[in-house]
């Protein structure tokens, strides 16, 4: 099968990323969005998952990537929705719709993902919300991403297979029952998650995001999710690999490298992150 890859990180506005991945002095009217999109074919919208975003915005988003012709989106879906269930009213549904629709009628919009936590766990009252959400939103590409081991059933595959809803490989800290690394597609849809391994951080109270997220993976941690990226690629028609390492511009070093490790060869990439961090030398040609 000849696969699309496309390698990316999660979200592009981060304060920690001046200097680091943006240049230190890059002026007001700098465009972060579009110029993330000169090195990558895909970003996740995480500020999706925290609200939804008006129709402005994506149009917006659209527009700003539109000099990249491969670029596509991925989106997550609003919290209350996977994290707050129950709670999501048609209101929020139609917020939500009107704020990605814009990005679906352009054909940018690559993956609507599901992110449920790890204490989402399968039971038939879950099992059944799931199969409820999923019917609600299956007019838009989904992916479905279960951290809890529970779910890792044959059953559970089959059925998204039958409704044609890709299913996410994430690499994340391993505690007990959480689901392990996979290279599985269920769907046209193959999608990989890597989240680091921060293990101190990443069930820890009254820590920020920035710092469950602060990992960087080496290159010989990388070189299974290769190997699992081909595999998905032989069973799926798009792949998504997402770097949800932000912390500092460390996904975007991994993103990097990966890109590199399958272009076989050195690729493009931001100047500044060089000198953060050097190692980054053997897979970029800085621009």
């Amino acid at each position: 099968m000849n696969s699309e890859i496309r390698v990316g990180p999660a979200g592009w506005s981060y304060d920690d990323w001046k200097g680091v991945v943006y240049p230190e002095k890059a002026g007001a009217k700098f465009d972060q969005l579009a110029y993330i999109a000169t090195f990558f074919d895909t970003i996740e919208i995480n500020s999706s998952f925290y609200r939804p975003p008006t129709s402005v915005m994506a149009k917006s988003w659209v527009r700003r990537t539109a000099h990249n012709k491969e670029f596509k989106f991925t989106a997550k879906l609003y919290q209350k929705f996977t994290h707050e269930r129950g709670k999501a009213t048609k209101t929020d549904e139609a917020a939500y719709r009107h704020g990605i629709d814009p990005m679906a009628a352009s054909g940018k919009l690559g993956a609507l993902l599901l992110q449920f936590p790890w204490s989402f766990k399968k039971t038939d009252q879950n099992r059944e919300y799931l199969s409820d959400l999923l019917e609600r939103f299956k007019d838009y590409p989904e992916v479905v991403e279960l951290r809890h081991s529970s779910w890792n059933e044959p059953d559970i595959y089959q059925e998204l297979e039958e409704r044609g809803v890709g299913f996410c490989n994430i690499d994340q800290p391993l505690f007990a029952r959480s689901i392990e690394p996979s290279a599985r597609a269920t769907s046209r849809i193959g999608y990989i998650r890597l989240h680091g391994r921060n293990y101190e951080n990443w069930f820890a109270e009254n820590r920020s995001p920035a710092d469950r997220y602060d990992y960087l993976y080496s290159p010989e941690e990388l070189q299974p999710w290769i190997a699992n990226i081909k595999t998905v690629s032989a069973q799926a028609k798009e792949i998504y690999v997402i770097t949800n390492n932000h912390f500092r511009g460390k996904g975007i070093v991994n993103a990097l490298e990966i890109k590199s490790e399958l272009a076989g060869k050195k690729i493009d990439g931001p100047e500044s992150l060089i000198k953060e961090y050097p190692r980054l030398a053997d897979s970029i040609n800085a621009k």
